[in-house]
């Protein structure tokens, strides 16, 4: 077993991770989805638990808010345990007409607003993408479900909350599908390491036209299709 500052492996780690940023919507996962789970970790209260998925592996573990905090847990988990495929399941507000509440989103894509990208030295911009292999499934199976599902670009943000009241015209212009605030950092740490990623993202609220905003309690214990949809993408994978 091995110790991180974030991470006290307290059970087996599986080469498939599912990494919702809420710790409870981990808890709820391992005691609604997984066979056999056993709690990994509990530092800084990310849960994280191990069990089966239809007789595969799957590991499930919160990793908090923002791109540090997926920074920091996508990096231990590739680079340290081993994890080899990472499939982020969380919440994101609709920028576009289409789109309405508890759609699914596929991000083929993250752009941002955040520096993380820098401490790469590129002498550029880089586009950080999911792993085709995965979004490919994870489509597949929004078909087989029938699912409302849209694929496309995503904006990882580094603000909630932002004094520029127009912050997010132009992205919408661009036609960014929705906003979140996890994606990207996830996506250039696995291009980094050599891992698989993916985000499967439930619309909680919109951002542009007047609609229903799910519940904080809804966020954590409900948006089964999202959840369904990430643990059938990772057996299949």
């Amino acid at each position: 077993m091995k110790n991180t500052p974030h991470i006290n492996q307290l059970a087996e780690i599986a080469e498939t991770a599912l990494l919702p940023g809420d710790p409870k919507r981990a808890k709820m996962i391992s005691e609604n989805f997984l066979e056999n789970a056993v709690c990994f970790n509990e530092i800084r209260g990310a849960l994280g638990y191990t069990g089966t998925y239809k007789g595969k592996k799957i590991s499930v573990m919160g990793t908090g808010m923002g791109m540090p905090s997926m920074g920091i847990y996508s990096h231990e988990l590739i680079n340290i345990f081993g994890v080899k495929n990472l499939i982020r399941i969380g919440s994101a507000g609709a920028f576009q007409e289409n789109i309405e509440v508890r759609d699914i989103v596929l991000a083929a894509s993250a752009s941002t607003n955040s520096g993380f990208g820098s401490q790469f030295g590129l002498k550029g911009f880089f586009a950080p993408t999911a792993d085709f292999s995965l979004l490919k499934t994870a489509a597949e199976i929004c078909e087989e479900k029938k699912l409302s599902y849209h694929v496309g670009n995503v904006l990882t943000s580094d603000t909630f909350y932002t004094d520029d009241a127009s912050a997010n015209t132009d992205w919408v212009k661009m036609g960014v599908l929705c906003i979140e605030m996890e994606t990207a950092a996830l996506y250039m740490n696995a291009a980094r390491y050599g891992a698989r990623a993916l985000s499967v993202l439930t619309i909680s609220d919109h951002m542009i036209k007047d609609a229903e905003i799910t519940t904080a309690k809804e966020r954590e214990n409900s948006f089964l299709d999202m959840i369904e949809t990430a643990l059938e993408t990772a057996i299949r994978s």
